[in-house]
């Protein structure tokens, strides 16, 4: 009996660390269960056989920084059935994106010695804002089990099981005690989408925001129990500017206390 072909998987990438791809590939027995179920065509972090598209899943990571990415997801988009954009970079323009709040120009001539031979956009965006995304998986970088699950759903024919709740959440589930509450620790949980499995209050940490705005977040309550704790407008600007500076709840906050 002849086997029935499998889906075809195609992962790329623009502007990014490759860490998201990397989570992936440390998927290690679930990546071999995977692989076993679609066909990976095209995957340069991992191998270098190209299978012609189109493609039935794509993961997409990284932003569009210059005119050629932002001509080249389009023709990825011809070339995919579903695409799933992973990551921060992907789905908020990144930590590169911090350029979208300055003039790029002068960024540019402060870094390199000639800064003419720079082809840049003047802001980092992420794939949504460019083409029709079927789905979006957060985290700088993702969480390796939600991009299985991720990958699984496509292949069952149904809408991914991932959070949208706060970190909060995470740290009850693992009996962490607020650090904001006990400790006095500034945090960012009440407003960060869970996935990272509360890590960095499970050391004494506040939460960074790695995973972008959760559901419905309520910013401007978060601001205010910052600046109870002693800080700056300043520091709240630099706070919500960091791995999702450009996710618009985290954008539009940031504004208010740049003002």
């Amino acid at each position: 009996m002849q086997r029935k072909s499998r889906p075809k998987l195609a992962i790329w990438k623009f502007a990014s660390c490759d860490g998201c791809q990397l989570s992936l590939l440390d998927c290690e027995d679930a990546l071999l269960a995977v692989a076993d179920a679609v066909e990976i065509a095209y995957f340069p972090e991992a191998t270098r056989t190209v299978v012609k598209g189109p493609y039935d899943l794509s993961l997409v990571e990284g932003s569009i920084t210059t005119q050629h990415d932002a001509e080249r997801i389009h023709r990825v988009r011809r070339a995919s059935k579903v695409l799933v954009t992973i990551g921060a970079c992907a789905t908020a323009g990144g930590i590169q994106a911090l350029r979208n709040f300055k003039d790029v120009k002068t960024l540019t001539s402060l870094v390199y010695a000639t800064p003419k031979y720079i082809e840049t956009l003047s802001k980092s965006t992420p794939i949504a804002d460019h083409v029709f995304v079927d789905f979006e998986l957060r985290g700088c970088p993702i969480n390796k089990a939600q991009l299985v699950e991720v990958i699984i759903a496509y292949l069952d024919g149904r809408k991914p099981n991932t959070p949208h709740y706060s970190v909060c959440m995470e740290c009850k589930r693992r009996g962490t005690p607020c650090v904001m509450v006990a400790a006095g620790t500034p945090c960012l949980g009440p407003v960060t989408q869970a996935g990272c499995g509360a890590l960095c209050p499970a050391y004494q940490r506040g939460c960074y925001g790695c995973f972008g705005p959760s559901e419905s977040p309520n910013t401007r309550a978060i601001s205010e129990q910052w600046k109870a704790m002693g800080k700056t407008p300043q520091e709240l600007v630099q706070v919500f500017r960091t791995f999702n500076a450009y996710a618009d709840a985290f954008r539009k906050e940031s504004d208010v206390h740049e003002g």
